[in-house]
């Protein structure tokens, strides 16, 4: 825990401007705050706890009916055929805020209105607390309202219904509870039940009116597409016509597009080609018989010609007996020459068969030829029949393309137009799952969740009014702010006492004497001989404890370092006589004024070691008296008799007493009030020490809350104290 006194260690950083100094942690800031303003922010909450409460009580009941709908993410569809809307296009969270916005709008409220008539219900009105708008309401039966007043009523109402309706959806379901409050239960059923089941309706009817609309245009769409298929065919027909193109096999492709397989020059080409074909074969079989038949000894004759064989096979039997009777008779013999002669004929048989055989392969061969040549010949012109055709197929196909885009786009409209027919027969996807009951018990106002509230605010409120006092507040609250601000060591943090600073002082184990002790440890540390020998304490303004102080400081020092006098220089206001029961008929204003008798002046306190220069009698300018060099030869024979000089002088803002009297002693000790004394008026009575060359030792903070402000207080076994006051310990 912090400590108010400094050690030596910290007195030494802390007297440059780059020291380190211990900050507390920014929540332990806050709860100092509070507890510094712990009245105040009581005050402010309590005020508003009484506030909710009164207010609470001064509220109309409100009664809430709640009814509850599905809403699915897809219809029920009787007919199977695809609606307008399909309502799996948009993503589950669109869909949904799509809904509860259609939920909330303003055309439902009217609706609901009028379904109602809620603009001559005086009771709507009253149940919300509002009087209705326009004139001449005569109210009952035979109520009477002029057109601007109807239209600014309904305007009313609706604005009311709207202001006093909550959609809540279910989290992770379809569900959503539509609720309504007002001071009239019966009225906030009745709006609840009426508004889901107008909602439910508006769907229908939108969905219808979408389809009717859907109808309208589709007709008008259908007869255009009808005339256009109807030309784009009579344009298809008679180019074909003009082109002489014969389409003898059409089909549909998957994407509906006519496709023309075949066409008349396309059929007459692949018959005489085919035919073609075989003229070639039948001549190249004509040619290869001719071509055999042609050869020398050429067998293929006889092997294909009966006649042929059978004359051969008689010469051979011919040859074969003529050459028999050779051998037994000689050639000139009748039945041998017979033979030969026989042979002779056969011989010419076969030559002849062999001609006409050869002349028939011949014709067969050139027949086939010209056949072929003929063939040859159509076929080219089929060609250029086909070649024509495919160049006028081009034109042909945009016809065609045209007139199957129109058929599509007709018969898909007329297909969509039999089906949004019966596409509304669907069923709502709006369904009621839970009727608004009538209310039993108010739902607001709620005192205790008021009270929370009313508790919420307040300690905000407080929370902002802590925040603008603490920065409001330019005093010095802490001892670490000592160094940062004022670019001072600290010479120790003196507590506040409930009892009379002077007479705590007489107790050496009192926490007043333990700070003090702690101030003169801190002082012997700030020059290189221990305690400076002559000190002048001083303040930024009167009553921060500079005279109690000063008197404490010399008690230490009496018990401690020796002989002390304590030298009351503040001659405008002083005070340090009377509090120790001393004469201040004489003093050190004698002294300035020419009186040499120093030593009559100095008077014992009953205490140790521990003397006293009263300030003598008011002169009419203690500036002019202290700016000559009569104080500081006062200074110095009392520093020669006494270990310690010790000057209590006057406040620092608006008098000039204060740096001459700094000028004369080795060092000053600068006394702070905590939590009063403003951080800039320390800062320039500070710089004024300093452009008066005077030597500051240091700060002294007094009448610190160390518990107010979160710090322990106490060496460093560490005791506390208890029973701080504001307004209590060291006084000037």
């Amino acid at each position: 825990m912090f400590k108010t006194e400094p050690s030596v260690h910290m007195a030494g950083e802390e007297s440059g401007a780059g020291g380190n100094s211990w900050s507390a942690p920014v929540l332990l800031e806050y709860w100092n705050a509070l507890k510094r303003h712990l009245w105040v922010a009581l005050a402010i909450v309590a005020v508003s706890v009484v506030v909710g409460t009164i207010l609470t009580m001064l509220m109309t009941p409100q009664y809430t009916a709640t009814s509850r709908i599905e809403i699915a993410r897809e219809q029920a569809n009787v007919t199977n055929v695809e609606g307008l809307q399909r309502e799996n296009t948009t993503p589950n969270l669109e869909f949904y805020q799509t809904q509860y916005s259609l939920l909330n709008a303003r055309s439902l409220a009217e609706r609901v209105e009028r379904r109602l008539r809620l603009a001559t219900n005086n009771s709507f009105f009253e149940a919300h607390g509002v009087t209705p708008a326009g004139e001449g309401f005569l109210g009952g039966s035979g109520a009477t309202l002029s057109v601007d007043s109807m239209r600014s009523r309904q305007r009313q109402a609706v604005g009311l219904l709207l202001d006093h309706l909550s959609i809540s959806p279910v989290r992770g379901s379809a569900l959503v509870d539509v609720e309504y409050t007002s001071s009239s239960p019966a009225i906030s059923q009745l709006v609840a039940k009426t508004w889901v089941s107008e909602f439910a309706q508006q769907s229908m009817d939108r969905r219808f009116s979408s389809t009717a609309d859907a109808r309208v245009y589709l007709e008008s769409r259908l007869q255009g597409l009808r005339e256009r298929l109807e030309q784009s065919e009579r344009d298809l027909v008679n180019y074909a016509a003009r082109q002489g193109i014969v389409r003898l096999s059409e089909v549909q492709s998957n994407e509906g597009r006519t496709q023309t397989t075949q066409t008349l020059a396309s059929s007459n080409l692949d018959q005489i080609n085919k035919v073609l074909v075989q003229a070639v074969s039948e001549r190249t079989a004509a040619e290869s018989r001719l071509r055999a038949a042609r050869s020398p000894g050429s067998t293929a004759l006889a092997m294909q010609n009966q006649s042929l064989n059978i004359l051969r096979q008689r010469r051979a039997e011919a040859n074969a007996k003529y050459q028999d009777l050779l051998v037994h008779f000689e050639p000139e013999y009748a039945e041998a020459q017979a033979a030969r002669e026989q042979i002779s004929a056969l011989d010419r048989a076969i030559v002849s068969e062999e001609k006409r055989v050869r002349d028939a392969y011949l014709a067969d061969f050139e027949a086939a030829q010209q056949r072929e040549g003929e063939l040859r010949a159509r076929v080219a012109q089929l060609l250029g029949e086909l070649d024509a055709e495919s160049r006028s197929s081009i034109q042909y196909n945009i016809y065609q393309r045209e007139v199957d885009t129109n058929r599509q786009l007709y018969d898909s409209l007329l297909q969509r137009y039999k089906e949004i027919g019966v596409a509304g027969v669907g069923t709502n996807n709006i369904s009621v799952v839970d009727p608004a009951p009538l209310p039993g018990s108010p739902s607001s106002p709620k005192l205790l969740l008021n009270l929370v509230l009313a508790l919420l605010a307040g300690a905000a409120l407080a929370a902002i009014t802590i925040f603008v006092l603490e920065n409001l507040d330019e005093s010095l609250r802490e001892p670490s702010q000592v160094a940062t601000k004022l670019d001072v060591p600290l010479l120790g943090a003196i507590p506040v006492v409930d009892d009379d600073a002077l007479e705590n002082m007489n107790d050496p184990k009192s926490i007043l004497s333990e700070a003090y002790m702690t101030v003169r440890t801190n002082l012997s540390f700030s020059t290189d001989h221990g305690v400076p020998k002559t000190i002048a304490l001083t303040s930024t303004s009167p009553a921060e404890g500079k005279s109690t102080s000063a008197y404490s400081l010399a008690r230490v020092l009496g018990r401690t370092s020796g002989s002390v006098v304590l030298v009351d220089v503040d001659m405008r206001r002083p005070i340090l006589a009377s509090r120790l029961g001393l004469e201040s008929k004489r003093g050190v204003s004698n002294f300035l004024a020419g009186d040499d008798d120093w030593q009559q002046l100095v008077q014992e306190t009953g205490a140790p070691n521990v003397y006293f220069v009263a300030a003598g009698p008011t002169p009419p300018s203690a500036s002019e008296l202290l700016s000559g060099e009569r104080l500081a030869l006062f200074v110095e024979h009392l520093a020669s008799r006494f270990d310690h000089v010790i000057l209590d002088s006057p406040p620092m803002l608006g008098l000039s007493d204060a740096p001459l009297i700094a000028t004369v002693v080795e060092g000053v000790v600068y006394v702070i009030e905590a939590d009063r004394t403003a951080v800039r008026a320390s800062q320039a009575a500070i710089q004024r020490l300093r452009e008066s060359r005077a030597h500051i030792l240091g700060v002294l903070l007094t009448k610190y809350g160390a518990k107010q402000s979160g710090y322990g207080y106490g060496y460093g076994y560490g005791y506390g104290y208890g029973r701080d006051k504001a307004d209590g310990g060291a006084q000037d």
